[in-house]
């Protein structure tokens, strides 16, 4: 059985260190240019370097997204960055324009290139074409379901293939969007989507300018553009099966907390099923992980057909049961952690303490100290955003552990 790449979002170095300290086999991220998110923090040339150097030092791939469209006047910008960045050892450059594929073979004519989901490769002739281009592998478009997958791996056996399994999905081909662009006069295909896709909408009839009637589809307004999250975690064996090479995550904007929180689950799902396929099953703890994140409903997107009889797929305000606190910077030899506070923590909360391998411990924090930037440190009952605490737990924990509390029900 073929062990396919769990493939997580880098937005930033930590970001990069929490998916290497939860599992990825490899991360994809982005420079300061060219690369489709450009409004995530990326990575300077000097960055890249010392990423790399941490990816490839715990045997992790690390792969750099060149995936914008360029226009005429980008292109000595294009070139230039291409040369900067041409010196680093990343395993391969995830491309889509035709024109940066060229520069790049002009540049850097040995680098391994992998085609975005940004290329809306959909069927296996357009995969042929690729692979007669010299693409190695194919992120293909997330509007393939599980038997159009089965046929493309079959037609091109010696093409690698990646899915996404998990995280936001476009309300236009894989990301062939212009709303933004209209909206706002950010081009999503620049690398500047500010996702109005996910903005609350009411209608207005012509004649009547200034009369808002909503259109609604629970408190919280209405999402008519918008799309549940894609959660493939059940359909791993699925996936598996099809012979797709890597299962791949998104989210470079999102947070360390969803990309700990997703890794830690698919990364115990997949090496259960590699070691037992027989034996597994899709664990509710798994589910229940999930459904603590930030996210808009999950569905299955496209993966058993076009998604009519789902239901509302753009019924999909966010819904979120827990907030992130924290993450453990160090674990001190007497035993104290050192915890970067992310949001407001009070003496009396109960926290969570979530690590790889689906480790969790709660526990009641009584007792902790502020450790101001100079001096010694000091008991406290509340803990601001941005600030370090110590404080000690009697079960394991790592660096690169994150707390997280339960939200309180408004009222």
């Amino acid at each position: 059985m073929q062990k396919p790449e769990l493939l997580a979002p880098a937005g930033n170095m930590e970001k990069l260190k929490i998916a290497v300290h939860y599992g990825a086999d490899a991360v994809y991220l982005g420079g300061e240019a060219f690369g489709l998110r450009n409004m995530a923090d990326n990575f300077s040339v000097a960055e890249m370097g010392a990423a790399l150097d941490f990816c490839h030092a715990q045997k992790v791939k690390t792969y750099l997204t060149v995936n914008s469209y360029p226009r005429n006047e980008s292109l000595p910008e294009l070139e230039r960055y291409l040369t900067d960045v041409a010196h680093l050892p990343f395993d391969a450059y995830i491309v889509a324009d035709p024109g940066v594929i060229d520069a790049v073979r002009e540049i850097s004519p040995e680098r391994e290139l992998h085609l975005s989901t940004q290329a809306n490769t959909i069927n296996w002739r357009s995969a042929r074409f690729w692979q007669q281009q010299g693409i190695h592998r194919i992120n293909m478009a997330r509007e393939m379901s599980l038997d159009n997958i089965r046929e493309m791996v079959q037609a091109v056996p010696e093409m690698e293939f990646e899915a996404f399994v998990h995280g936001a999905l476009c309300i236009s081909y894989s990301g062939r969007c212009l709303i933004s662009s209209i909206l706002t006069g950010r081009d999503a295909n620049q690398g500047e989507c500010t996702h109005p896709c996910r903005w609350s909408y009411h209608l207005v009839e012509e004649s009547r300018p200034g009369e808002y009637f909503p259109v609604m589809e629970d408190e919280n307004g209405t999402f008519i553009f918008n799309s549940r999250d894609l959660c493939l975690l059940e359909q791993i064996p699925d996936l598996i099966a099809s012979g797709v090479h890597a299962l791949k995550i998104e989210g470079r904007m999102k947070g360390i907390n969803y990309v700990a929180s997703v890794l830690r689950v698919y990364r115990q799902a997949l090496d259960e099923y590699l070691t037992n396929p027989d034996g597994w099953r899709c664990r509710p703890e798994w589910l229940s992980e999930l459904a603590k994140l930030s996210h808009r409903g999950y569905t299955t997107g496209f993966l058993f057909g076009q998604p009519r009889t789902v239901g509302q797929e753009y019924d999909s305000a966010y819904i979120r049961s827990h907030d992130f606190v924290g993450v453990v910077d160090e674990v001190r030899c007497d035993g104290m952690l050192l915890v970067s506070v992310r949001n407001r923590i009070t003496a009396g909360d109960e926290l969570e303490f979530i690590g790889p391998a689906m480790r969790s411990d709660t526990v009641t924090l009584l007792q902790f100290f502020i450790l101001p930037e100079r001096g010694s440190a000091v008991p406290a009952e509340v803990a601001h955003p941005n600030s370090r605490i110590l404080l000690k737990v009697p079960f394991v924990v790592e660096a690169g552990d994150l707390l997280r509390r339960e939200k309180i029900a408004s009222t």
